[in-house]
């Protein structure tokens, strides 16, 4: 199973997620890939995935920004191999600006309320360390206009670390690291 745990304020309809579904889809496998809407509550989000599955080393967690949060805690928890899409490892620090309403980048019209407890929850879930870094792809994008690329690496010490020259916090090139991604989660 390859699971993608989208970022703060987006969705399973994320052009990530959807390349990830067509190119499954294309080699016949669309059965092996879930995105799923994660709660507001990063508590209840990472709750929520390990009640939808049951979570192995046979599994890869593949997270953007917030998500990637989620997906090294819980490859840590449940041995997965991870691939992390310029991940917010340290949510909590950020995040703590955007208390209040905000709205969804995929539905502008709906939102969510974010609060201090959320950001408390964060904090409380936030990952000392990467568990598995030989069973780690990091993506990090030297353009990310939210994020240091250099604390990613950092963090990453020991995994398959592939700076991306440019690009922006969303990987809008996505599309050209696509198939190094699936490699990495052993998909043929």
């Amino acid at each position: 199973m390859i699971l993608y745990l989208h970022g703060f304020r987006s969705s399973p309809d994320s052009f990530k997620a959807r390349l990830l579904a067509q190119a499954l889809a294309r080699r016949g496998q669309a059965d092996a890939f879930d995105a799923p809407a994660l709660p507001v509550s990063p508590r209840e989000a990472l709750a929520a995935v390990e009640a939808r599955h049951i979570l192995g080393p046979q599994d890869t967690l593949i997270g953007s920004s917030l998500g990637g949060c989620y997906a090294t805690v819980l490859a840590a928890r449940h041995g997965c191999r991870l691939v992390l899409l310029n991940p917010a490892l340290r949510p909590a620090r950020g995040l703590s600006a955007y208390v209040g309403w905000q709205p969804f980048y995929h539905d502008p019209s709906k939102g969510f309320e974010w609060t201090t407890e959320h950001v408390r929850e964060l904090a409380g879930i936030e990952p000392g360390r990467l568990a598995h870094p030989e069973r780690t792809l990091l993506l990090a994008a030297t353009g990310d206009e939210l994020l240091d690329w250099r604390e990613m690496v950092a963090f990453c010490a020991g995994a398959d670390c592939r700076v991306i020259q440019g690009s922006d916090h969303g990987l809008s090139d996505f599309a050209d690291h696509l198939e190094a991604v699936l490699a990495f989660a052993g998909v043929a």
